[in-house]
């Protein structure tokens, strides 16, 4: 006879949900990985059974557990196509998220703290920005990204704020479109001193900030565009910086930010998407996620001698954020 969490593996996978509730009654492992390398969550994710996903979810089954392969339940349901089992996981995690913060706090132990970074050497080439442990703090196939940005940020003219230097590839983009002026906050001397070698504090209509954003928000004043971009940081320091944006950003300016969040994961990399959408909605803006293919962008030699994949990911959705109030009229 099967033990119970091989019988509850199968009953997720045939939609059996009175079998399924059954096994859990009688004490059956809900977070148990079957010989297949999968839980009973994600055999009901990939089979499509919503009913089953409810009980497992209420069970106290983890929406976040990975397989072997690197795959939530909610990967397995977008891969089948099951939108209804993809609603219901995405539901469930944002949900999760917004009272847990579980992939945050998981993804920031692999995340250097932003204090760390900044006391870090940092090295430059053609096409990377990398730390000293061979992180890639900005790299080149990030170009097309930053121009769109740029193109977003800029589109009402005016002057225009970008929260982190980098390689430069933003900054580079706004000065297409000669905004009235252009305001860079950079916190790392490294960069920092690269920025003045190469001339941005002679521009014109540049203004250099050197500092951490938190630092230098009295230096700051209203602004047409915000793009915010920072390395070292994690998720907790961008909802922070959204709680700024309605003393930074004019009525009907544009924000955005690089929607790294999660992106080795697809799933979890959505789920970042509405949660990062449902917050900003409820401090008065409206999100739009333009998708943009980069599937292109990144061959295998594209992280030649980096060591961590930031993005393996084939679509970057590209936020472009206004006040609710103005989108409406």
């Amino acid at each position: 006879m099967k033990e119970a969490e091989e019988q509850l593996c199968e009953a997720a996978r045939n939609g059996d949900t009175e079998q399924v509730k059954a096994l859990i009654d009688s004490g059956a492992d809900v977070t148990h990985f079957d010989g297949e390398g999968l839980n009973p969550l994600m055999h009901a994710a990939k089979h499509g059974h919503a009913p089953v996903l409810n009980v497992l979810l209420s069970a106290g089954a983890p929406w976040n557990a990975l397989s072997p392969s690197n795959l939530s339940a909610g990967d397995y349901a977008m891969q089948e196509g099951h939108q209804e089992a993809v609603e219901l996981l995405l539901n469930s995690g944002i949900q999760a998220e917004l009272i847990l913060g579980t992939i945050a706090r998981k993804e920031n132990k692999n995340v250097n703290s932003g204090h760390d970074y900044l006391e870090d050497r940092v090295s430059f080439s053609e096409d990377k920005l990398m730390d000293s442990d061979s992180k890639a703090v900005m790299m080149a196939w990030e170009k097309p990204l930053m121009e769109a940005h740029a193109k977003a940020v800029c589109s009402g003219g005016g002057h225009v704020l970008n929260i982190g230097f980098g390689m430069g590839l933003v900054d580079t983009a706004i000065q297409q479109y000669s905004p009235a002026s252009h305001t860079i906050v950079e916190a790392h001397p490294d960069v920092y001193q690269r920025m003045l070698r190469s001339g941005w504090d002679q521009k014109e209509n540049v203004k250099i900030v050197f500092g951490r954003w938190q630092d230098v928000l009295s230096q700051l004043e209203t602004y047409d565009g915000i793009f915010f971009d920072t390395y070292g940081e994690y998720y907790e320091d961008l909802r922070e910086f959204h709680q700024h944006l309605p003393a930074l950003l004019k009525p009907g300016g544009i924000y955005s930010y690089f929607n790294g969040l999660c992106g080795s994961n697809a799933f979890f990399h959505v789920v970042y998407c509405h949660l990062v959408s449902l917050e900003l909605e409820n401090l008065g803006y409206s999100t739009q996620l333009i998708p943009l293919p980069v599937k292109d962008c990144l061959g295998e030699q594209v992280w030649e001698d980096v060591k961590h994949r930031y993005w393996q990911l084939d679509t970057y959705y590209l936020p472009v954020c206004q006040s609710a109030e103005e989108d409406s009229q």
